[in-house]
């Protein structure tokens, strides 16, 4: 029997420590890495639930996050997206999907990296441009080409997701090797801090 051409090739990937599987899991990176599909499919394969920081926000605040920013800006929006992901980071482990932007809160992402496991998913600007054409919901992208927004936000913000715990290539590949490769990085991490 051969593989279908499409399915991941498996990647070995040895057991998790137990001390992975008792911290959230916090995905950040740039509009279009994968984020929520990834992380939904990454809370599966651990056994653990999955939220969206952006859904969650808007759930609190009863608008969108379009509506958010048009009505009051994206400094109070920021302050609320802070305090949703602690929040979330309290309660029992998950996996959370944040915004593009909410690891480039200093207090966020010091509440990110103390608390949880951070993964950054880095994709090329051409795979960000193709996923994010698919959807039109992104305050940032309002009026402005694609390409030219995330070519600037790249320039910013990569340096400050390279803070991270670990950094795993989303690429335009289906979402599943990303999952697989998350699981390998997993895997191998080694924090004597948490294994103490």
């Amino acid at each position: 029997m051969t593989r279908n051409p499409k399915s991941p090739a498996p990647i070995a990937s040895g057991p998790l420590s137990a001390a992975i599987r008792e911290r959230p899991i916090v995905l950040v990176g740039l509009m279009g890495s994968g984020k929520s599909t990834i992380g939904r499919r990454l809370a599966s394969r651990l056994g653990m639930r999955f939220a969206d920081a952006d859904d969650e926000i808007e759930r609190a605040a009863g608008m969108t996050i379009s509506e958010i920013f048009a009505r009051f800006g994206e400094a109070p929006f920021r302050d609320g997206e802070r305090r949703v992901i602690a929040r979330l980071l309290t309660g029992q482990p998950l996996v959370l999907a944040t915004g593009g932007g909410a690891f480039m809160n200093d207090d966020t992402r010091a509440l990110i990296k103390q608390s949880s496991l951070s993964i950054w998913l880095d994709a090329d600007i051409a795979t960000l441009v193709e996923r994010v054409g698919r959807r039109h919901h992104r305050p940032l992208l309002k009026d402005r080409d694609p390409g030219e927004v995330l070519r600037e936000l790249a320039a910013v913000r990569n340096p400050v997701y390279a803070e991270a715990h670990i950094r795993v290539s989303s690429a335009s590949s289906p979402h599943d090797y990303t999952v697989r490769a998350i699981m390998e990085a997993l895997s191998k991490w080694d924090n004597p801090q948490w294994n103490a």
